[in-house]
């Protein structure tokens, strides 16, 4: 999906022009992919726009870094801040906003000590991440022949820039064999997740996702699904999944941030339940869109709004 360009950036605490938002090409994180980043979707609301779960984004980024290694140089509030004042000065009713955290220009070597940590801010509209037909109608996915790091290899709880190249290859291979999607398995041939997505099945009632053993992100998205199917009365457990249960499950959808719940009608050419979103599946969606896009309260202070800009000067 190409870029919907908006007018700045937010770099190293300035505003910068979309088109000027630029690093040097030796850069550290271009040869070694030393980033951490995260993915949030902020929603129009009759309020305004409202970021969805924004500190718990927030707070998962100083995660992903901590693992790595990396010092944040800003404040948890001043990135807090500076990710809805990105929005506000774009003028965007609904976007997904990108920080990232990499290790910059410097020197080149596999130590990256004394590279400068630099922070990066960018919001754009960016649409349905499966296609808008996918909420409803479901997508074919396959079981990709690429399988997820094992645990003491890399960190995959952490959101980093490295650890997408293995979703990469996912996806290619997917949309290469005319899939949207691939489903990745652990090292020991449990479901892991997508290239980009957490993912849960429906099974006998019951929702079932895989643990963060199986090699997974800790989705926000993953984990408001556990807590709202909990308390609409959905027995949740976190499994590990061989992946003939894929085939069986009564129905399976995806989760994340950019893919929101998105359902799969196919798994390998099987179809799965009806072939569509199936009930329990709708009722998450809805209820999660419900909440979002403000018709329902907002019980749980997951919302955010975005406040009114003051003009700055681009640098």
């Amino acid at each position: 999906m190409p870029f919907h360009k908006v007018d700045y950036i937010w770099m190293n605490g300035e505003m910068v022009k979309w088109d000027d938002a630029k690093i040097h090409v030796l850069s550290h994180v271009v040869h070694y992919g030393s980033s951490l980043f995260e993915g949030q979707r902020c929603y129009k609301t009759p309020k305004g726009p409202a970021c969805f779960r924004h500190q718990d984004h927030v707070d998962r980024l100083w995660n992903s870094c901590k693992i790595y290694r990396m010092e944040i140089p800003f404040s948890r509030q001043e990135i807090f801040d500076a990710a809805l004042n990105i929005v506000a000065i774009n003028n965007l009713e609904e976007c997904y906003i990108r920080p990232v955290v990499y290790r910059g220009y410097d020197s080149l070597g596999v130590d990256p000590s004394n590279c400068p940590v630099d922070v990066a801010i960018a919001a754009w509209p960016w649409g349905k991440y499966l296609g808008p037909e996918a909420m409803e109608k479901g997508v074919k996915v396959c079981v990709s022949s690429w399988r997820r790091n094992a645990p003491d290899t890399m960190p995959m709880m952490a959101k980093s820039g490295a650890n997408y190249m293995g979703g990469q290859l996912i996806k290619l291979e997917a949309i290469s064999r005319g899939y949207v999607e691939g489903i990745a398995l652990d090292t020991f041939g449990h479901v892991s997740e997508g290239s980009g997505e957490n993912i849960f099945i429906v099974y006998k009632g019951k929702l079932i996702t895989p643990p963060f053993s199986a090699s997974v992100l800790p989705g926000i998205t993953r984990d408001t699904i556990m807590i709202l199917a909990r308390e609409m009365g959905i027995e949740v457990e976190e499994q590990n999944i061989p992946r003939e249960m894929l085939y069986i499950a009564d129905e399976v959808f995806f989760t994340g941030s950019a893919a929101e719940v998105s359902p799969i009608s196919h798994i390998d050419d099987i179809r799965i339940g009806a072939g569509r979103r199936g009930p329990i599946t709708e009722k998450l969606q809805k209820k999660l869109f419900d909440i979002v896009e403000g018709r329902e309260e907002d019980t749980r202070g997951w919302l955010t709004y975005v406040p009114a800009h003051e003009s700055v000067a681009a640098k």
